[in-house]
């Protein structure tokens, strides 16, 4: 399994190049899975639905299944958030693995930047970062600089410079 990290400030469309880029590496014959970082609580369940009564009656994860997909649920009550390496751990196998956050992660990022949104780059504070995709020209991190209109080309650096993750031995935390 090799993984990948998309960054970008709130707003500059890490959202929509994911749209546009994983169809591209799964048309290439890649099975692509997702992992998305939110600095936000998050809700995936409604409350009054028999999963989240039970989560909230105190279980530890309620894995929920239905015609069309499953979703596991763990509630970390307090606990820290699990580090990127674990959660890596508990993936299905697949050929890449895209990563949406992990701010402090040193692994390979893609940094999207619009200059029309007034933000500074997260290059160089977040480690990892090796290039930058942008509407612009040019952008003003001293990186590869790629065009987000030509997603081959940043399906192609994406596939390129992916960290290669070992194959994981057990499920033990």
């Amino acid at each position: 399994m090799r993984f990948f990290g998309i960054a970008g400030h709130s707003g500059m469309g890490k959202t929509t190049l994911l749209e546009r880029l994983i169809p591209e590496l799964t048309g290439r014959g890649l099975r692509v899975s997702l992992i998305k970082h939110s600095h936000k609580d998050i809700e995936i369940d409604r409350p009054g639905k028999d999963s989240f009564r039970l989560r909230e009656a105190g279980c530890s994860e309620v894995l929920l299944l239905g015609r069309e997909r499953w979703a596991l649920m763990h509630e970390l009550r307090g606990q820290p958030e699990p580090s990127l390496d674990y959660l890596l751990d508990r993936m299905q196998a697949c050929d890449l693995v895209l990563v949406e956050g992990f701010k402090g992660g040193t692994f390979p990022k893609l940094e999207v930047w619009r200059a029309s949104e007034g933000k500074a780059t997260l290059w160089p504070a977040w480690p990892g970062v090796i290039a930058v995709a942008s509407d612009t020209a040019s952008s003003p991190a001293n990186l590869p600089h790629l065009d987000l209109s030509d997603i081959g080309q940043i399906a192609d650096f994406v596939l390129a410079h992916a960290a290669q993750r070992l194959a994981r031995e057990s499920f033990a935390s």
